[in-house]
């Protein structure tokens, strides 16, 4: 009788299965009363915590959408094996005093978005 060997090798990747999607924390900035006082108005996303690298900042100011005035980090992968972004949109503070709001969004395809919102009217300034 000859005796078989059996390998069964596993492989698992975080990345392809929706198991290994973790979605992003959003934090808004809003811009400071200084700046506010100089005619602009710069707002920083801070999205962290995320995998897999592909999650994408956007920019919604008023309930339309902001690319032209957007600036994007790449990702920085952290200690933990998660991902961290940023985005920043400059408006005119003419523009920023008037929306109702400014949402910023993470986007992953196949994936619900994250959003967070921030209203210029509860903003001290």
């Amino acid at each position: 009788m000859v005796a078989q060997t059996v390998i069964i090798c596993f492989i698992f990747s975080l990345n392809t299965s929706d198991a290994g999607v973790v979605r992003p924390t959003l934090t808004v900035l809003p811009p400071s009363p200084e700046e506010l006082q100089q005619g602009s108005a710069t707002l920083v996303c801070l999205a962290s915590g995320g995998s897999p690298s592909q999650w994408k900042l956007s920019w919604k100011v008023g309930g339309g959408s902001s690319t032209t005035s957007a600036s994007h980090s790449l990702e920085v992968l952290g200690s933990d094996g998660r991902f961290s972004w940023s985005s920043t949109l400059n408006l005119p503070a003419d523009q920023w005093k008037k929306v109702d709001s400014v949402t910023c969004e993470a986007n992953l395809s196949g994936q619900s978005s994250v959003t967070q919102s921030l209203d210029p009217h509860s903003c001290s300034v």
